[in-house]
């Protein structure tokens, strides 16, 4: 999908363009959703106690948490391709914040697993933050604007897993006992949540001239119901072996990270004899990490781009995964506090440097179904985290083995990336387009002073 009047700067402190309000409320709205959708596991512990959960039945309820958002984030890429960026993600973080809050009257394993289930479907939040950023940004800086919005937005899994034992002492220091004070805390995320649906309303647009259905309407996007058609969208990307190759890939950082979010505090807390909320200051550093990790991958990912060419991209991302899996295995084998805590920052940031890097490939697959195709990647995190959330549940399997073996099936995704292809004429294409992005970012900074002066 090709739009006019894509940024080709990125101005943190510019809230005056609708592309850098829309950067704003994308982090934000996704960093609230991350906070609402984790904000249970630095819990997990007291949840355990009064649900008296066994660990089978908490691999159950992680394994629910990121199992639905799978069919979510497929379903929302080609919706997003018809509705545009801007309803579709209000009305997820309004339909999201009721089981945010309403997890709270769990009072069994089966009603605590179904609200988990519920609450996964946010997660699907992270597709359309990428989408966003991806219709604003031109080809110079859209990996390190999406980067940048997606490692922010996961700043929530940090956040939370530090903040929410807080949020729990302090009702807790109301005077409320800790089975209710747990489910007091959930309801702060959910209404945060519907502020924020309210604020992405009224700040953003979904392309920078507008919203799709005005663009349609003054023929700037295509209006025939065929091609705006979500399934038709969906087919384009489902048909290219590259996407399922970055589904995997994706898989292999996003879903590992999201399994460390769920399991780190408790890991913590029983490996380490930590208490509660120490274990959750430690496990939440490895979330806070997003706040340069996963931008530094997509801006090595636009550096290799501007100086090796396009498929420097491909590159970087090989290298990146396999140091992934190095890390991980690293911090797998760690018993002393200080060293586990070391490695876990080392591989906490190569897994959120190759997330950036990976959506720095992601906006050039297929510009006609970028929804359809950032939904299917993004998928592929989830089904990553499924797929560890198993092997965790099993009782013959500690949670330093299980690492193990996860950094050694990362270590070994990261050769499919040299299997991800582009066309001479693709590459030419996107070189093109990345040196017409860089005369425009030029010619602005030049038009600026001259202005200035003028206006002096």
């Amino acid at each position: 999908m090709e739009l006019q009047n894509k940024a080709t700067r990125i101005k943190l402190f510019d809230f005056s363009t609708v592309q850098m309000r829309t950067f704003h409320m994308t982090w934000f709205a996704f960093f609230l959703c991350f906070f609402g959708w984790f904000g249970i596991a630095p819990l997990m512990a007291v949840v355990r106690e009064d649900l008296l959960l066994t660990k089978a039945q908490i691999g159950n309820t992680i394994i629910a948490s990121v199992g639905i958002t799978v069919l979510v984030r497929l379903l929302i890429g080609p919706l997003t391709d018809k509705l545009g960026p801007r309803r579709t993600y209000t009305g997820l973080l309004v339909l999201g914040s009721i089981p945010v809050m309403s997890i709270g009257f769990a009072d069994s394993y089966e009603t605590f697993l179904l609200g988990r289930l519920a609450i996964g479907a946010i997660g699907a939040s992270f597709v359309i933050t990428q989408y966003h950023t991806s219709m604003m940004f031109a080809p110079n800086v859209v990996g390190t604007a999406n980067a940048t919005t997606a490692g922010w937005g996961n700043l929530g899994g940090g956040v939370t897993q530090m903040v929410m034992p807080l949020i729990f002492a302090g009702i807790l220091a109301l005077g409320f006992s800790e089975a209710i004070s747990w489910r007091l805390a959930m309801i702060i995320p959910g209404v945060l949540m519907l502020i924020t649906a309210a604020g992405y309303w009224f700040f953003t647009t979904d392309a920078p001239d507008g919203d799709f259905k005005d663009l349609r309407a003054q023929g700037k996007l295509s209006a025939d119901k065929k091609d705006s058609s979500a399934w038709v969208s969906f087919k384009a990307a489902a048909s290219d072996y590259r996407v399922w190759l970055l589904f995997v890939v994706y898989a292999a950082c996003f879903g590992v990270e999201l399994t460390l979010n769920n399991i780190a505090a408790i890991y913590y807390f029983d490996q380490f004899d930590l208490s509660l909320k120490t274990a959750g200051i430690i496990a939440g550093l490895f979330g806070l990490m997003n706040l340069f990790a996963r931008t530094l991958g997509g801006y090595v990912s636009d550096f290799m781009a501007r100086n090796v060419g396009f498929q420097g991209r491909i590159y970087f991302l090989f290298v990146i995964v396999l140091c992934e899996g190095l890390a991980l295995m690293l911090f797998s084998q760690q018993s002393i506090l200080i060293l586990a805590v070391s490695s876990m920052l080392l591989f906490s940031l190569c897994v959120q440097m190759t997330e950036g890097a990976t959506y720095g490939i992601v906006p050039f697959v297929n510009k006609k179904a970028l929804g359809a195709v950032a939904g299917i990647v993004g998928a592929g995190g989830n089904v990553g985290a499924v797929a560890a959330g198993f092997l965790f549940k099993s009782e013959s399997i500690t949670y330093q083995q299980g690492l193990f073996y996860l950094g050694v099936a990362v270590a070994c995704v990261s050769v499919l990336v040299l299997a991800v292809r582009f066309t001479p004429e693709d590459i030419k294409e996107q070189d093109e387009a990345l040196a017409d992005a860089l005369a425009q970012r030029d010619n602005d900074a030049e038009v600026t002073p001259a202005v200035a002066t003028q206006t002096a």
